[in-house]
Order: C-alpha cells, then sequence, then structure tokens
C-alpha cells in the first residue's frame, strides 16, 4: 500500500557485483576507440556507442563514483538561442556543475556522441568554484588525455581525461573549462542546464579572474560527466534519476542546484551516507518517440545515460508526460507524434524494467505529477496519466514506486499542482516542488 508518497519496497533484485563488472573488458565503438590512460598508464575506455558496460578504471582498485552527469543531446534551440548549432573556434568555455559525492581525484568525461567529425580539444582544466566564471586561486589543473593536453573525440564517441589530483567535499562546485582551437561544428550539448556556461574569445582556460567570459548561456557543451575516486564514507551504488523536464529540473531556480536530484543528494549528504546521485534528465524527452529536439526515444538511450553510469544500483524512473501531453492532434506546434496508448506507455516503462534487471539493477517507478492547466493539457491526457499512474502503483512490475502525483497535487483539485509546488506553468514543480518530491524518497529503499 502506498501512503503519502512514501516509497514501497518489493523484494529486492540481486546486485551485479562490483568485482565482475570490473573485470569486464569492452571494446569502444568507432572512432573514440582510444581511451584515456590512468594513473597506473593502464588504458581506460569510453563508454560504447551501443551502450555495453565500460571497463573499470585502474585507480583506487577501479571506484570511480559518479560526481555528476548530464544526458548528451543533439544540437537545438528549441528552448531558446544558445551555441549548440554554431559551435566554438579559438574559444574558451567554463562550465559550473555541483557534484553530488567527493573525493581524492577527479576526471572529466567529454562526449561527441552526435557529433558528425572528430572534435577537438586543444586544452582543458578543472578547478573549484569561486563564483560565476571565476575559480579558487591555486585550485587550477591541467587536465591531460592519455597524459597530452591535447584530444581527439571521435564521432559518436566520448573520452575521459586522466585523473587529476584535486581534493573535492560532497557538494562542491567544480568549474571545468574547455579550449577549441579549431573550429567545432555543431555541438553534443545538454540544452537545459538550469546553470550558467561562460564563453570568451581565446584561450582562457587557465584563468583565475571571471574578466575574459563575457557571453554566457543556460546550456552544458560537450561535458557529460565528472567523476571522483578516493576518499572514505561515499556510498558505492549509484542512483540515476532517469526522466523528462521534471528530473531535468526545468522551472526551478537558475544556479541555485534546486532539482529534485539535487536535493536527493543533499538529504543523502545530511543523513551522513554521500551517495553519486546522477541526473540523466533531458527537458520534452518521450518514453516511445525520438525527437529532434528532446532527445532519443528513453528506451533507446537508457542503456547509454542510466545504465552505464559506474557503479549505479537505482534507477527513479519518472516519464510518460510528454507522451501525453506532445501527441495527437493536440501536440503543441513543431512537436507533434502519433498519439501515444496507455498499453504503449506500460510497455516502453516494461522494456525499461527489463532493461535494467537485465545488469541487476533496482528500478523505482515514480507516478506522473498533476499537469491541469499545462499547454497541452487534455481530459483525454489526463485519462491517459490516472490510467498510467493506477498502473503504476498496483502492477508490482518495479522494486518500490514512489507516489509523487499525490506528493505535490493540490488536495483540493488532484489534477492540478499545489500553488506552492507550481512553477508558473501548472506542469513543472516550483523549487518548493522539488523538494517535496526529493522528500518522499525512502533514502534506506535506493
Amino acid at each position: 500500500m502506498i501512503v503519502s508518497g512514501s516509497l514501497v519496497r518489493r523484494s529486492k533484485v540481486a546486485l551485479v557485483t562490483a568485482a565482475l563488472l570490473g573485470a569486464l573488458s569492452v571494446l569502444p565503438a568507432g572512432p573514440a576507440a582510444t581511451g584515456p590512460v590512468g594513473v597506473a598508464g593502464t588504458a581506460h575506455a569510453a563508454d560504447r556507442a551501443d551502450g555495453a558496460p565500460r571497463a573499470a578504471a585502474a585507480l583506487d582498485g577501479g571506484l570511480w563514483r559518479g560526481g555528476w552527469a548530464a544526458a548528451p543531446q543533439g544540437p537545438t534551440e528549441v528552448f531558446g538561442k544558445n551555441w549548440s548549432g554554431g559551435g566554438f573556434a579559438r574559444q574558451t568555455v567554463r562550465q559550473v556543475v555541483r557534484l553530488s559525492t567527493g573525493g581524492k581525484q577527479v576526471r572529466i568525461r567529454l562526449s561527441n556522441r552526435y557529433g558528425t567529425a572528430p572534435l577537438k580539444v586543444a586544452g582543458a582544466t578543472v578547478a573549484r568554484t569561486e563564483r560565476g566564471a571565476a575559480v579558487r586561486s591555486g585550485s587550477v589543473r591541467q587536465l591531460t588525455f592519455r597524459h597530452r593536453a591535447s584530444a581527439t573525440v571521435g564521432a559518436g564517441g566520448e573520452l575521459f581525461s586522466d585523473a587529476a589530483g584535486l581534493p573535492v567535499r560532497p557538494l562542491e562546485s567544480v568549474t571545468v573549462t574547455l579550449y577549441f582551437a579549431a573550429p567545432t561544428g555543431p555541438t553534443t550539448f545538454h540544452a537545459k542546464a538550469t546553470a550558467t556556461s561562460y564563453r570568451a574569445t581565446g584561450d582562457h582556460r587557465a584563468d583565475v579572474a571571471a574578466t575574459a567570459f563575457t557571453e554566457t548561456t543556460t546550456s552544458w557543451y560537450y561535458l557529460s560527466g565528472v567523476e571522483v575516486a578516493g576518499g572514505a564514507g561515499a556510498r558505492r551504488d549509484a542512483v540515476v534519476t532517469f526522466g523528462d523536464s521534471i528530473t531535468d529540473g526545468y522551472g526551478s531556480t537558475v544556479d541555485a542546484d534546486h532539482r529534485y536530484p539535487d536535493v536527493l543528494a543533499e538529504r543523502c549528504v545530511a543523513a551522513g551516507r554521500p551517495c553519486s546521485v546522477l541526473n540523466a534528465g533531458i527537458s520534452g524527452n518521450q518514453l516511445t518517440r525520438t525527437t529532434a529536439d528532446f532527445g532519443e526515444k528513453a528506451v533507446a538511450r537508457f542503456p547509454k545515460d542510466a545504465l552505464n553510469a559506474p557503479h549505479v544500483g537505482t534507477v527513479i524512473l519518472l516519464e510518460g508526460i510528454n507522451d501525453i501531453g506532445m501527441n495527437g492532434p493536440t501536440a503543441r506546434a513543431g512537436a507533434p507524434t502519433p498519439e501515444v496508448s496507455v498499453q504503449q506507455l506500460i510497455a516502453a516503462q516494461r522494456e525499461l524494467i527489463r532493461q535494467a534487471h537485465r545488469r541487476g539493477i533496482k528500478v523505482i517507478g515514480a507516478t506522473l505529477t498533476p499537469f491541469k492547466g499545462a499547454a497541452y493539457y487534455t481530459e483525454r491526457g489526463e485519462a491517459t496519466r490516472v490510467a498510467l499512474n493506477r498502473w503504476l502503483r498496483t502492477s508490482g512490475a518495479f522494486d518500490g514506486v514512489v507516489d509523487l502525483d499525490r506528493v505535490v497535487a493540490d488536495p483540493a483539485d488532484r489534477t492540478r499542482l499545489a500553488a506552492a509546488y507550481d512553477s508558473g506553468d501548472h506542469l513543472h514543480p516550483s523549487d518548493a516542488g522539488y523538494r517535496a518530491m526529493a522528500g518522499a524518497l525512502d533514502l534506506d529503499a535506493l
């Protein structure tokens, strides 16, 4: 029985042992076949384009943990003007991300998943964030790739940097700076970062001050992960939050880290057990349909964006509202897709569960939150949401269910977000709404 949005546990799924995962050896796909070299000189492979497991790194017994992640997308300006279409040339891009867990060393992951040509990175640094585009003096570390300052990421590929000695704490922000000398062309990026990124003309990767960084955007470019190693007290198993804009944090305050996965990470730290909480949300994403502006459909990107996270043990799945709202004759202009039935949505959810269970990973299902008053709301769509939520609560298909619908709904009208939890568009929660969602998760069940 589900009560007040609490998490209901089903039988435990047997987890694949870390030793087995560490023993897997996989050749990366395509032009990215050479990965960076670890501290001990052992090559660690990039993720394969088909979503197969990657080889573990030699450092710290292979115990790289996910500190931060963002799901890659192809270039689009559907949410407003950004730098994804034009790319970069003789420019420096500075990006700030907050880590969910800490360690003694860091490395970054660059993605050229949607690139049509090799990506040349002339240089990169990582540092502790000061404020805005400024970084803390004395913390700048030059990143290398196979012990070289520059790197090439093949079209469709991903690449890790070598380890950099930079002790970081849970919930600390780091700044990753990339310099592109040669034209990159259109970029692989993440559209709705809800965080400010900065651009400067020329090579400013080692700058401490923010003076040169005069242009801004709220997207992330090429950077798809920051991993940490070393340190004590961190839980090994990662939690991946997978979904659409509500997981992505759309509607939350820019640069405040108020997305629900951010708050979940804060709860883990407050409980004395820091945990990798990795956000694999893409705004506008759908379970059943790939779209040019909103990424690959969930059943296609799930292995790459969720199941390939380092040491992932649990996925929280919250997706389907865009399939309901962006389909049929009521779909918003520019994004119509054929009407999707509740049976198709259930089939897609079952497929994601199967994919995860084959890897020994638990899946927590989350009910879809209310959307009455949203631009694409219809009574027919509401009926589909109610039917899908009924299945989510009662099917027993998941390893647990968190009833976010009941957590954020208006008690006087359960088809609407409560006013205090509404960002204003009647679809996306406010900062308070995202905090309530994170508070509904049982940490012991993750």
